[in-house]
C-alpha cells in the first residue's frame, strides 16, 4: 500500500505475523526478489523508515503490525539533465520550479529522478510531501508541505479551491473565439489508460482562457483551471482545435525515444497565489521559467 501522510511519498508495509527477529529479516522474506544486501544498503542510506519518518537499521526489532515505509529503487534509472530551483521556503512550505521532463513523485521507471526525491535529499526533509501535482511534461511551480502539523491546512487550499493557479501555453491561434473564453466539459478516463477524453454529459471541468500574445505561428495563452482533472488543460486546448505545442498525448499519441528532450511541452505552471492559512498573509509566487 501507499503511505498516506499528506500525499503518498513512499510505499508502506504493515509487518505481517511471523517469527522474525528483526525488521530486516521480515523484509528479506516478504520481498524475496530483493537481496539482503540491497535492504542493508537502503537502511544505511535512510531509505527505510518507521511511520514517523525515523530511519530503521539492521538491528531494529521486528514487531507484528509495525508500519515500515520504504522507497523503491531502480538500478538503471537514467539521470534527467535538468535542474529544479527553490522559489520560496519557510517552516511550513516549499515552492519549487520544476523543469520539463522531471516527474513530481516516484512512479514507474522514476524514483530518484523526481522532484520530491531531489528536494528531500537537498533539504534533508524526509517529511516533505507535495500538496498538488503537475504532469511530468509540464514545467513550473509545485508547492510542498514541510510540516505535518500544518499540512492539512495547506492541502485544503487546493481541495477547497482557495488557491489561484495560472498556466501559460503556446498553441495554434483560435481567431474564431472571443476572449476571455471559458471552456467546460465532462472528462473521463480514455484509451489508452493514461489518456483522458471528453464525453457528453454534465461538465466536471472548467478552464478560463485568455490570450497574452498573438504571434504569427502560435499564440501565448493564459490558462486558469477552476477544476483540477488529470490533463485538463491539454484536453481542453486540443478539443478547441489548438493542441499545446509538443503535446505527446493530445490529440494523438506521439512516440518518442527515451531520453529525447528535444521537444518539451509548451505548458508552464506560471503562478500561484493564496491567503496563507497559517499566517493570514497574501502570498504570490511566479515561475522563473518561460514557456
Amino acid at each position: 500500500m501507499e503511505a498516506t501522510v499528506g500525499q503518498a511519498v513512499a510505499s508502506t508495509l504493515q509487518l505481517p505475523p511471523g517469527s522474525w527477529v528483526t525488521v530486516l529479516d521480515c523484509l528479506c522474506e516478504h520481498f524475496s526478489h530483493i537481496a539482503r544486501e540491497q535492504w542493508l544498503s537502503r537502511m544505511q542510506r535512510g531509505r527505510v523508515l518507521d511511520i514517523n519518518g525515523q530511519p530503521l537499521h539492521a538491528q531494529t526489532p521486528y514487531r507484528v503490525g509495525m508500519q515500515v515505509r520504504y522507497f523503491r529503487e531502480i538500478a538503471d534509472e537514467q539521470p534527467i539533465p535538468f535542474q529544479e530551483t527553490i522559489v520560496y521556503m519557510d517552516e511550513h512550505i516549499v515552492v519549487a520550479d520544476k523543469p520539463h521532463f522531471l516527474p513530481v513523485t516516484p512512479k514507474g521507471q522514476y524514483v530518484t529522478q523526481t522532484l520530491l526525491y531531489r528536494l528531500m535529499q537537498t533539504l534533508n526533509a524526509p517529511q516533505l510531501a507535495p500538496l498538488h501535482r503537475i504532469d511530468r511534461g509540464t514545467a513550473g511551480l509545485v508547492m510542498f508541505s514541510v510540516n505535518p502539523a500544518t499540512r492539512a491546512q495547506y492541502h485544503a487550499l487546493f481541495s477547497d479551491r482557495r488557491i489561484n493557479k495560472h498556466y501559460e501555453a503556446m498553441a495554434p491561434a483560435l481567431p474564431q473565439l472571443t476572449f476571455p473564453f471559458t471552456h467546460r466539459s465532462r472528462m473521463v478516463p480514455g484509451e489508452p489508460f493514461f489518456r483522458m477524453q471528453e464525453i457528453e454529459g454534465e461538465a466536471n471541468t472548467e478552464t478560463h482562457i485568455a490570450v497574452l500574445e498573438r504571434g504569427s505561428s502560435y499564440w501565448r495563452y493564459q490558462l486558469a483551471p477552476v477544476t483540477g482533472k488529470k490533463h485538463q488543460l491539454r484536453v481542453h486546448m486540443a478539443s478547441l482545435g489548438a493542441p499545446i505545442v509538443n503535446d505527446d498525448f493530445y490529440p494523438e499519441i506521439v512516440r518518442r525515444e527515451r531520453g529525447d528532450y528535444s521537444q518539451p511541452l509548451k505548458l508552464l505552471a506560471a503562478s500561484l497565489s493564496f491567503v496563507d492559512p497559517v499566517t493570514g498573509e497574501f502570498r504570490s509566487f511566479s515561475s522563473r521559467l518561460s514557456v
